[in-house]
């Protein structure tokens, strides 16, 4: 039984860094390859309003995509990395929190009969408005240099 349980741990645990360290990998290259610049730019009329830091654009596209798990992942090596200040740490927290797994979600929900358009709606907008009023109480602070 405690067997059982232990190698049922480790099959979770190899399955999740089977996932995150390609994640994390793809952020590197990224990074490298000046991927973040890129999709900042594209996003940026969505995420404008927030000040929000490069690298939280490609955190928040990977934990919409990927979930909560691999999401916080990411944002907590991009902090441990220095690439990400606790500002848009907070912010990308509270936006991947929100709206993570959304298209993975999104498709569960759409096969009890909900409209998938409307699930992906809702759950953007309120993810960007609780976002929002969030950053409105959260100082911007400039870097100094």
């Amino acid at each position: 039984m405690i067997v059982d349980a232990v190698v049922g741990a480790l099959k979770s645990y190899f399955n999740i860094v089977i996932i995150i360290v390609p994640v994390l990998m793809f952020i590197e290259i990224a990074r490298d390859l000046n991927i973040i610049a890129w999709s900042a730019r594209l996003m940026h009329p969505l995420t404008r309003h927030l000040k929000l830091a490069d690298e939280g654009t490609i955190l928040v596209a990977i934990g919409m995509i990927f979930g909560l798990t691999y999401g916080a992942g990411a944002i907590i090596q991009s902090a441990k990395d220095g690439h990400l200040d606790r500002r848009s740490m907070i912010l990308v927290a509270v936006f991947v929190s929100t709206c993570h797994a959304l298209i993975e979600d999104t498709f569960l929900f759409s096969a009890l009969g909900a409209n998938i358009a409307l699930v992906m709606g809702v759950r953007f907008f309120v993810a960007m408005i609780l976002t929002t009023l969030i950053a409105t109480r959260i100082a911007v602070v400039k870097n100094a240099g």
